[in-house]
């Protein structure tokens, strides 16, 4: 039971980062709405199921990307609120993942839609 209690308490954590994130990240909500219409047009395009698991689960990755980067961003902002040099570096990279993760997406589309 222990399992099941402390599996309840992650989900529950994981989705309160969700909601904290949405309200206080353009940047998210603009990936989650920019996802809905990949994800509609993944459905409503006619796709083969790997193609849409392809573009589905790769949209799924810049949400994700963007979390860590928003947790990466908070940490750096509440050690400090000065600017400083392995700061900076440490958001960049953050958001440098987030732009790697939504280039996959893109190429993934680009080839898709193409071949």
């Amino acid at each position: 039971m222990e399992f099941f209690r402390r599996l309840k308490l992650r989900c529950i954590w994981s989705w309160d980062g969700v909601v904290a994130t949405w309200r206080t990240e353009h940047s998210f909500r603009s990936w989650v709405w920019a996802n809905l219409i990949s994800a509609t047009l993944a459905l409503i395009l006619p796709l083969a199921p790997a193609e849409r698991a392809l573009i589905l689960a790769l949209g799924i990755l810049v949400l994700a990307a963007e979390l860590l980067n928003t947790a990466i961003e908070d940490a750096v902002d509440y050690i400090s609120t000065e600017d400083h040099p392995i700061a900076k570096r440490a958001k960049d990279a953050g958001s440098a993942g987030v732009a790697v993760a939504a280039i996959a997406a893109g190429v993934a589309w680009i080839v898709i839609l193409i071949g």
